[in-house]
């Protein structure tokens, strides 16, 4: 039987704040706040530690009290190194441009069309390119990933083309915390 008490250890220069079901991560680079709606989930601080309790056995309130966990983790995590996001341009017939305008992407050439494609940058995602690589860099994971995913998926073929010819798009590389890539 799994758990149904998980604890989370606060590390030296965050600070955890719970008000009922909004959690409030603040560390060197900045403020991350959530408010948590998930089932059957308690959620505590005692001395230096979060406690997320499943309010019952049952495998639901278990399953909402591991996402939470991961969640208040990765927050964590989060605020003393920044995620990064590694993605690459690859284009074998026509040379795809990428810009920035503004909260968005522009990809410019993709497959030769004429009209530009745009990937929405998430709310604290900042990007940066550089040539054929781009980098998605946040304190929030989910605005990193979605970010990164706006990319790919604004460059994904339609049913007409064989992946297998076509493989022009914008890929992600590497995914890894800042400061602990390779």
């Amino acid at each position: 039987m799994q758990r149904l008490v998980r604890e989370i250890e606060i590390p030296e220069g965050v600070s955890v704040d719970i008000d009922g079901m909004t959690v409030t991560v603040s560390g060197p680079l900045g403020t991350l706040k959530r408010t948590f709606n998930n089932e059957g989930v308690a959620i505590e601080k005692e001395d230096n530690k979060v406690i997320v309790r499943a309010l019952s056995k049952k495998r639901k309130a278990k399953a909402n009290a591991g996402t939470v966990e991961s969640h208040i983790r990765n927050m964590i995590k989060g605020v003393q190194k920044e995620w990064v996001y590694k993605l690459r341009v690859v284009y074998s017939h026509f040379p795809i441009q990428v810009s920035i305008k503004g909260d968005q992407v522009e990809i410019v050439n993709f497959l030769g069309a004429k009209t530009p494609r745009y990937a929405r940058i998430m709310p604290g995602a900042k990007v940066e390119i550089k040539g054929q690589d781009i980098v998605v860099r946040s304190i929030n994971k989910e605005a990193a990933g979605q970010t990164a995913a706006n990319m790919e998926t604004a460059t994904k073929l339609g049913p007409d083309f064989d992946p297998r010819k076509f493989q022009d798009g914008i890929y992600i590389v590497e995914k890894a915390v800042w400061g602990e890539e390779e």
